[in-house]
């Protein structure tokens, strides 16, 4: 009898390591902790199991695990002709994409599209940046896979954030609801619904919502930094900055061992809340920029590390730093580095030289492109906040008005409207 993993399947390997793989997986698709472990485990029990290998590889490059991405990529690149033909598709997807190259990723898909890894992999989430860089792409991507999941619970979720993406809120948060009603724990869905919460201003239920699950049906999450940061959005929003403060004490230190995610929720969160009107003794972002270190600061593996990298190094006043990950990202192989992230690194270096207007001038043209970074929209709204700064330094006060404007056009936010009242009165 074959191993089969969760979808039905075939797993070239043992029972014990397909056991331990598909533990693995089903962490990750809960954004549950202990998936690396479980996989690691899978090799351990079959060494030349290439499913493996080509998981770790992609956490370890995507998630910044403690992985050996080389290595792995090696053994996953030699066992995997010993494999299926589905197999050695998903291991070639896989190392192609981490050398730069996702098209073999989405043409994977396209036959095999219940290979939930590889459609996590596909779409910007919280679990990863994502392989593709127009949202209308990813989109389709999950749209495309629906008839093969039917009513399965994690793709609802998955779908779930795609809706509240495309601004179909109320979808968003019945699909979500629908999900963690199958499954309290999933990950993905309570993603989703967070995001609805917010994109909608509804911040107080948000926040209610979001404080009772990662206490109960939440707690083994492996990524509850990201929704103690969607926690403190919520309270930003809402104007009390001692709630943020408490639970940036509580939860969002990086000395609580969160890896990547110290400079994608913490560090933003930092940046965010030092912009805040009012904001005292925010906590110092240099720890964060320890704790992350200069490799992934200097060297990000995926534009969407890459745009926190940047924003990092300018709120520090790091300037030779922005310039060695401007020179990276100017001649790295992948082209939304070089399109996308350089172009970003050149503005912010303006606006370190204090040629605000001209940062401001720079960031509205790259606006256009920014959604190819990856991540989700309330994290890219950090490139929106800094142009926001610009324009106020610059003295340009009623651009800077018309975005906040056009922010609370879209959601309620205490904190944008005391950003708009308080940094753009008119001189007396």
């Amino acid at each position: 009898m074959h191993c089969r993993d969760r979808y039905g399947l075939r797993l070239t390997t043992s029972d014990v390591a397909a056991e331990s793989y598909n533990r693995g997986v089903g962490d990750l698709l809960r954004l549950r902790a202990g998936a690396v472990e479980a996989i690691a485990a899978s090799v351990t029990h079959d060494p030349t199991f290439a499913l493996g290998h080509a998981a770790l590889a992609l956490l370890g490059h995507d998630l910044c695990a403690p992985v050996d991405v080389a290595g792995r990529m090696r053994d996953a690149e030699r066992h995997a002709a010993r494999a299926t033909e589905r197999e050695r598709s998903h291991v070639h997807a896989i190392l192609s994409h981490l050398r730069g190259d996702s098209t073999p990723v989405v043409r994977h898909l396209e036959t095999y599209p219940v290979d939930a890894l590889l459609l996590s992999a596909a779409v910007p989430t919280i679990a990863f940046a994502g392989v593709t860089e127009v949202p209308q792409q990813a989109w389709d991507i999950v749209e495309r896979a629906a008839p093969a999941y039917g009513d399965d619970w994690w793709y609802a979720g998955l779908l779930a954030f795609i809706r509240q993406e495309q601004g179909r809120f109320d979808e968003a948060m019945d699909l979500s609801c629908r999900s963690l009603a199958v499954e309290p724990s999933a990950g993905h869905s309570a993603h989703a619904r967070a995001h609805a919460h917010y994109e909608t201003g509804d911040h107080r239920a948000g926040l209610a919502w979001m404080d009772g699950w990662v206490t109960g049906d939440g707690a083994s999450i492996d990524s509850i930094s990201h929704f103690s940061w969607h926690a403190a959005l919520h309270e930003l929003s809402l104007g009390d900055l001692a709630a943020v403060r408490r639970r940036y004490d509580a939860q969002l230190r990086p000395e609580q061992g969160l890896g990547c995610r110290a400079l994608v929720d913490s560090g933003s969160l930092l940046i965010r809340w030092s912009m805040t009107p009012d904001a005292e003794d925010v906590p110092d972002l240099q720890r964060v920029a320890q704790v992350v270190g200069r490799d992934v600061l200097e060297r990000p593996a995926t534009p969407f590390l890459a745009m926190h990298s940047a924003v990092t190094l300018l709120a520090l006043g790091d300037g030779a730093g922005l310039q060695r990950l401007g020179r990276f990202a100017a001649g790295h192989a992948h082209p939304t580095h070089r399109e996308v992230v350089a172009p970003l690194v050149a503005a912010l270096r303006e606006m370190h030289a204090g040629r605000y207007a001209g940062a401001a001038a720079s960031l509205a043209a790259l606006s256009p492109a920014i959604p190819r970074l990856g991540g989700s929209d309330a994290q890219r709204e950090i490139v929106e906040e800094v142009r926001i700064a610009a324009l106020i330094r610059a003295d340009r006060l009623d651009e800077a008005r018309d975005l906040l404007d056009r922010r609370l056009d879209r959601r309620t936010s205490r904190r944008d409207e005391r950003w708009r009242d308080t940094c753009l009165q008119p001189a007396v």
